[in-house]
């Protein structure tokens, strides 16, 4: 299957491994994507769930972004679908949750502890 340089006019649950690595829309999304799950706690402690809405959280913001620069451009853009989107951005970032999570670190005695038992 092809690489896309494109954002998907409809969401797939793969549409972020889709896009070309490449292209700085890849890297761009992918970079949010890795902000938004760090600042839950990192991607490694999320749940499927919270995952599978974050994935989601990207690429809505990302059709915001595409529909305000087309309005910037001076094209014709449908007001209401832009509305749309961004209620359901905020709704995904409730569910989410909009504070920062720390991600559980290691005590330094249990560092230490581990380094006495690997010994």
């Amino acid at each position: 299957m092809p690489r896309s340089t494109e954002l998907p006019t409809e969401y797939s649950h793969d549409w972020l491994e889709r896009l070309d690595g490449r292209t700085r829309l890849a890297q761009a999304v992918r970079q949010r994507y890795t902000a938004l799950t760090t600042d839950l706690g990192g991607h490694e402690n999320l749940s499927y769930q919270r995952r599978s809405l974050a994935k989601r959280a990207v690429w809505m913001e990302a059709t915001i972004e595409q529909a305000e620069a087309a309005l910037a451009r001076g094209d014709e853009v449908d007001h209401g679908a832009i509305t749309q989107k961004i209620n359901s951005l905020l709704g995904l970032y409730k569910t989410l949750g909009l504070d920062r999570v720390a991600q559980p670190v290691e005590s330094i005695k249990d560092i230490l502890d581990k380094h006495k038992a690997a010994q």
